[in-house]
């Protein structure tokens, strides 16, 4: 296994993620216990000393199993990573109620990495309100030895990153951000890098595989590959790109069967980092994907002066692309909670003036007709 270094920590490269865990008939909220014992065995066997859950995660399920799992191994031979369930605004005001009981369902006295969890447009001005005491609290629990190192997610915009990051950036000491060669200019991943690089902020990485899609290349875009590593797999080529990634601290990976975790864990068994020809080919492979069912808007805003209702269209455009390519998801739907009803896709009344100066002819007042009904779906 890869060991990064945190401070005083070696932390393993690959870290579990206890999101998409196995589980029974297909229900979400029932976990397979005795195959996340036997996943966690052989993780704890082979290095792997990193461990993320969260509040929400399988119903709530995620903390009990996987404390259960980890209760058989001696506390300090693992670090354990959990979230203030802040995507949920009625718990902003229940950190002390929700703190206490993660740490009872996990059957520890203390979380060696807490964060503010999924940081973004919805919930970043009640994250900011003192008057939830939420810092308050967790800078106590840090104080007190009950939190060991302090972060956050954040799945919301560049803008949002940074007012976070105004007001606790000195507080912070981890971010963990949606990073693959994919999102490293889809979603402005390379944007939130350079932000966190300024603050002296080091980078966990969730969706690595882009939620699978990464691992599922065509044929033709594997022969590529092929022809500069041989044997690597899709897989494998999207965390080398993570491990070229100098602020990438710990690559969380869901792992939901036996086998992921064998073939992740084999990947990370060796560090070795693309060079610029290789990146140059995933980028080339990103464009490719991103082609078949983005618009190319460019972001020139020729359109907004033209808008009588006065949308932001690029920024709407950048949510619809999102929620194409991906085919649904929460962060569109999330980000768009954050704006008024007369600045929503909905909004548009199909004037096309925008599309008459559009210098990439795209057929706005469509995008923005398909959008709202995708979002009623």
């Amino acid at each position: 296994m890869i060991y990064r270094k945190f401070k005083d920590k070696e932390l393993s490269a690959l870290g579990m993620g206890a999101m998409r865990l196995p589980v029974i008939d297909g229900d979400d909220n029932k976990v397979d216990a005795p195959k996340v014992e036997e996943m966690v065995s052989y993780a704890m066997e082979k290095g792997i000393n990193y461990y993320d859950t969260a509040w929400g995660y399988h119903g709530g399920n995620s903390e009990t199993v996987m404390g259960e799992a980890l209760s058989r191994y001696p506390r300090e031979s693992f670090y354990l990573a959990d979230k203030f369930p802040g995507y949920d605004l009625s718990n902003m005001d229940k950190v002390e109620e929700i703190f206490e009981k993660q740490l009872e369902k996990c059957q520890v006295e203390y979380f060696d990495f807490y964060l503010f969890h999924n940081v973004c447009e919805m919930n970043i001005d009640e994250y900011l309100n003192e008057d939830h005491g939420i810092m308050e609290y967790l800078w106590k629990q840090k104080e007190n030895g009950r939190i060991k190192h302090l972060g956050f997610s954040v799945h919301g915009s560049f803008d949002v990153a940074r007012r976070f990051l105004e007001k606790y950036g000195d507080r912070m000491e981890f971010c963990q951000i949606q990073l693959n060669y994919l999102d490293l200019t889809f979603q402005h991943a390379d944007e939130k890098l350079k932000l966190l690089e300024e603050y002296g902020i080091p980078v966990w990485v969730m969706e690595p595989l882009r939620g699978g899609r990464l691992a599922n290349l065509t044929d033709d875009q594997i022969s590529r590959l092929k022809a500069l590593r041989p044997d690597e797999s899709a897989i494998g080529w999207a965390f080398r790109f993570l491990q070229s990634v100098p602020q990438v601290v710990v690559t969380l990976s869901g792992m939901s069967s036996f086998d992921q975790m064998k073939d992740n864990i084999a990947i990370f068994e060796k560090d070795a980092p693309l060079n610029d020809d290789e990146k140059g080919a995933l980028q080339d492979i990103a464009d490719d994907m991103l082609k078949e069912k983005v618009l190319p808007c460019t972001a020139c805003h020729y359109c907004t002066s033209h808008c009588p209702q006065g949308l932001d269209i690029p920024e709407l455009l950048k949510l619809y692309n999102e929620h194409v390519f991906t085919g649904g998801g929460f962060i569109a739907p999330m980000a768009l909670s954050a704006i008024p009803d007369d600045k929503k896709p909905s909004a548009c009344i199909g004037c096309r003036s925008c599309e008459a100066v559009c210098p990439q002819q795209i057929k706005i007042s469509e995008a923005m007709a398909d959008f709202s009904e995708k979002l009623k779906g």
